[in-house]
């Protein structure tokens, strides 16, 4: 007699993992390629969700590239879209320079980035990475759901 496991809806994970140079060249690249990654997997260019993915990436990224860089070391970027939340993990190798939410003077033209996160994600923070350093994370709701298609 063989026996039957009940029936269980499917749960589709989507995972994109990218290492890039810490540069600001290397911030865009991430950026441009989340998009294209999250068009792929049915959260179109130019949709509010997409829009706002693309920036929370940018904006770690970028926090990376400038404020996590270690000379000859890279920072990589991580997404993960599953049931209806993309988590995106941007780790670097520096240690010593942990995010925090300070406000910037009203004049600065930098400082903004993760008060872009903290207002347009359900949730970041900050975990300590294993060997060395750190991954900063936010979590987005997506409202579009993925396509069933390659990953």
């Amino acid at each position: 007699m063989v026996a039957q496991l009940p029936d269980q809806d499917t749960i589709t994970v989507r995972v994109f993992r990218r290492r890039f140079r810490s540069t600001p060249l290397g911030a865009r690249l991430a950026r441009k390629l989340a998009a294209d990654r999250l068009d792929a997997w049915g959260i179109p260019y130019g949709s509010e969700r997409g829009d706002v993915a693309a920036l929370v990436v940018g904006e770690l990224a970028a926090n990376a590239a400038t404020h996590g860089r270690v000379p000859g070391r890279s920072f990589e970027v991580r997404m993960t879209l599953r049931l209806g939340y993309l988590r995106v993990e941007v780790s670097d190798t520096r240690t010593e320079r942990r995010p925090a939410l300070v406000a910037p003077q009203a004049i600065a033209e930098r400082g903004r980035g993760l008060f872009l996160v903290s207002a347009l994600a359900d949730a970041w923070g900050v975990l300590d990475r294993i060997p060395v350093g750190k991954t900063v994370w936010a979590e987005v709701s997506v409202d579009e759901q993925p396509p069933n298609g390659p990953a």
